[in-house]
C-alpha cells in the first residue's frame, strides 16, 4: 500500500472511529431480542434453547452469570442497575426463553453488556 492510499484510509477511518466511541463506551439506550442464557453452560458446552431451559433457570438462580444471545448472534452479558435491580432479577425468570430486553448498552475490552431496565417475554 502506498503512502497516499494509507493516508487516505487513515483520513477516512479517524472520523468513523470517533463517531463509534460513544457506542463503545456505553450509555446508549438499546432494545435487543434474543434468548436469556446462563453463560456458564453456554460458554462451557454451547447449551441453549428449550431443552436446556430448566438447567439454565437453576444455574442463573444460583448465581451463574446471565447473558442474552441476540437474534443477530451476538452475546451480551446482562447486568443489573446499581439503582434498581428489579428488571435484572425478572430476566432470571426467562432463562432459556426468548425475550425483549431494553436497557443501556456498554462495552469494555471486547465485552458487550446490557444494563437491564426492562424485560418482556416474546
Amino acid at each position: 500500500m502506498n503512502v497516499k492510499t494509507r493516508s487516505l484510509l487513515l483520513t477516512l477511518a479517524l472520523p468513523l472511529a470517533v463517531l463509534a466511541l460513544p457506542a463503545l463506551a456505553g450509555g446508549d439506550d438499546v432494545t435487543v431480542q434474543g434468548e436469556v442464557l446462563d453463560l456458564a453452560c453456554y460458554i462451557g458446552h454451547g447449551a441453549k434453547g428449550d431443552e436446556h431451559a430448566p438447567c439454565a433457570a437453576k444455574c442463573v438462580k444460583s448465581g451463574q452469570p446471565m447473558g442474552l444471545l441476540a437474534s443477530d448472534g451476538k452475546v451480551y452479558l446482562l447486568v443489573a442497575s446499581h439503582k434498581d435491580a428489579t428488571a435484572f432479577e425478572q430476566a432470571k425468570e426467562f432463562a432459556g426463553k426468548r425475550v425483549e430486553i431494553h436497557g443501556i448498552a456498554m462495552a469494555r475490552d471486547g465485552l458487550a453488556a446490557v444494563e437491564v431496565a426492562s424485560v418482556k417475554a416474546l
